[in-house]
């Protein structure tokens, strides 16, 4: 019998895996968490029934949305990782030599235990002395900590449920607050071409905020698109302004220096979502 697993993201259109084994399934006070062995993409973590990560195809986001801050940033010492219970970032994070401290605050616990069982590729630094895991909301870690971390890095889920609140422009406010004179904050916000207009609505609340505001890209398979946004908001320095010749060779399968401001040039129909009148 063949076992196929249906994503229903968006309206009439789905994406869709053979499953190979089921590793794990159970419903925790916020959400249902599955983890199956899939032929085409290995290991993968659902959470309600959407695809969360792979260990095929993970380094894409994680690279990203992690190094494109922490290289940005000129000495990035303190981390916050709001969600991302996975680990993937914080093992991006600690590549870092300047990172003395990476805080992840996630919501629920039962996504970190089990990452560490079934996903180890990606969690395999949440253990480490510069790690540090607190179990909570989010949105009230931050408004408890002012001025206090060099980068923060919302890797959420999507922009429904629990996770609502991590996409609203309080939180964006909370989210200046909470960093350094010159703090950086980089967060998933979505897919362009599914959903233009939370892109675009992240887009105009962060500039309201920030006085540096820029959307990069990458791609990412088992996302609705591929290609993904993400949303950087900084206080004082620019992705685009940067000497990248000072970036070094590093581990990675997805992020290099050539790439660090090519991300931010984007397809014109992007670039008119969010820069457009």
């Amino acid at each position: 019998m063949d076992l196929w697993i249906r994503e229903m993201q968006i309206d009439n259109s789905a994406m869709t895996y053979k499953v190979k084994e089921t590793l794990h399934i159970e419903k925790t006070k916020y959400q249902e968490i599955a983890i199956v062995d899939t032929y085409e993409f290995g290991r993968m973590l659902l959470l309600d029934g959407i695809v969360q990560t792979t260990v095929r195809d993970e380094f894409g986001y994680h690279e990203m949305i992690t190094h494109i801050p922490l290289f940005t940033h000129k000495n990035p010492r303190k981390v916050l990782v709001i969600g991302g219970g996975d680990g993937g970032t914080i093992r991006e994070i600690l590549k870092h030599k300047s990172v003395e401290k990476a805080v992840l605050c996630e919501i629920d616990n039962r996504v970190i235990e089990l990452s560490k069982k079934y996903l180890p590729e990606l969690s395999c630094k949440l253990d480490e002395p510069r790690a540090h895991v607190f179990i909570g909301d989010g949105i009230k870690y931050v408004r408890e900590h002012k001025s206090e971390f060099d980068v923060i890095i919302v890797d959420s889920t999507d922009p429904i449920g629990a996770a609502e609140g991590l996409f609203s422009l309080g939180f964006y406010r909370s989210l200046y607050d909470c960093l350094t004179p010159d703090g950086i904050f980089v967060a998933q916000t979505e897919s362009p071409f599914y959903m233009p207009q939370v892109v675009k609505r992240i887009s105009s609340d962060v500039s309201s905020i920030f006085p540096i505001t820029k959307l990069f890209m990458a791609s990412v398979p088992t996302y609705p698109g591929v290609d993904w946004g993400f949303t950087m908001g900084s206080k004082k320095y620019d992705p685009e302004s940067m000497d990248t010749n000072n970036i070094p060779d590093f581990d990675t399968k997805y992020y290099h220096k050539d790439l660090h401001k090519a991300c931010f040039v984007l397809p014109k129909y992007v670039k008119d979502l969010i820069y457009g009148d």
